[in-house]
């Protein structure tokens, strides 16, 4: 059974779920051809599993490096030509089978593919099934910054089975429970100290943590309900910013040798700082984060050799600069935004983000 979340597509939070992908895709989005989008390293892993619950003769497998510089133009270019050669038609379903970068590569493909076409997404990395995977966001990056080029385009589904999770490297893991105490912070205080009292099981089992797939099951839970209330990020949706204006600038300095989660880690640490410096937040706020993430294994501090004056350019590329000021969704406490106003996002001065990062 799909999670009770207001939104116009069923999202399934249970073990097994992936012995069922053909038969959910089937009925959600029923096709003459699906095309499996997929990177080469999780392929390896599901893909054969996958394309033997599709209809024989009717499917393809595109597959893609890994890699958050795999998510290009070029590379969405590639793939639909692929789907042109292949005779995709608008009688296609596309199935995302992957991490974020995959879902976001091949929901921008299916947003664009003949002025559109059904998608399902499968995630198979933790930080997909608590983010990526959930909202409908699709893109790719251009060398002026991250997830400048997309569109929105919701899945007809979103299926997620933890035991893909048995798979995935350490980092990886540490990776998703970034976003996830991200979610505590913006929404829901109790839930941030529930992952706070599971991260030692996480740390000894990993995947395999009795906790997890409940967990997983709240942060979608938040995530659907702030993107129900804002679909199209112009108001509430901004604060599942928290933490990314900055990750974003650390990514493109350090050109994505760094795990998203582990950006985003960084980032909430510096902008819960920002948060305190403008009166948003009392102090104490940039040690309660600082002090979950490093119970999850996440680095805290600005990798050497990023240089303020550099993150402060590459922070000026992000999408959420307006008027000449880049806006930061900042937390008044555990568990509350700053609403500002209606805007959820609040302007800071270059001099400002130099204090907390210098």
């Amino acid at each position: 059974m799909p999670l009770a979340v207001p939104l116009d597509y069923p999202v399934f939070v249970q073990h097994h779920a992936r012995q069922h992908i053909g038969a959910i895709v089937e009925s959600v989005a029923p096709a003459h051809r699906y095309a499996v989008i997929s990177d080469e390293r999780v392929a390896a892993h599901h893909a054969a599993a996958l394309l033997a619950q599709l209809p024989e003769g009717r499917a393809s497998l595109l597959t893609i490096p890994p890699g958050e510089h795999e998510k290009t133009r070029e590379r969405w270019a590639a793939l639909t030509d692929a789907l042109l050669e292949w005779g995709a038609g608008r009688d296609t379903t596309i199935i995302a089978l992957g991490g974020g970068v995959v879902g976001d590569l091949a929901g921008f493909v299916a947003a664009t593919f003949m002025r559109g076409l059904p998608i399902v997404q499968v995630p198979t990395t933790l930080l997909a099934m608590v983010d990526a995977s959930v909202g409908g966001k699709t893109a790719v990056d251009t060398a002026f910054g991250k997830n400048l080029v997309g569109a929105f385009h919701n899945p007809s589904a979103v299926i997620m089975d933890p035991a893909f999770l048995a798979t995935l490297p350490a980092p990886d893991l540490r990776s998703g429970l970034a976003e996830m105490i991200k979610h505590g912070v913006i929404a829901d205080a109790s839930y941030f100290d529930e992952i706070l009292r599971a991260l030692p099981d996480i740390a000894e089992r990993g995947a395999a943590a009795d906790a997890l797939a409940s967990l997983i099951a709240g942060s979608v839970r938040i995530k659907a309900a702030v993107v129900a209330d804002d679909v199209r990020e112009d108001g509430l949706r901004q604060t599942l910013n928290f933490g990314h204006t900055v990750a974003h600038a650390i990514e493109r300095v350090l050109a994505y040798r760094i795990l998203h989660g582990e950006a985003v880690a960084i980032g909430m640490v510096v902008e819960s700082r920002l948060a305190e410096r403008l009166g948003v937040a009392p102090a104490g706020l940039a040690a309660a984060v600082t002090d979950a993430l490093v119970r999850a294994g996440l680095p805290v501090a600005i990798p050497t050799g990023v240089a303020p004056h550099a993150l402060l350019a590459a922070s000026r590329g992000d999408k959420k600069n307006r008027g000449g000021h880049v806006r930061y969704a900042l937390p008044r406490t555990v568990g509350e935004m700053e609403p500002a106003s209606g805007r959820w996002s609040v302007p800071v001065a270059d001099d400002d983000l130099l204090a907390v990062i210098a």
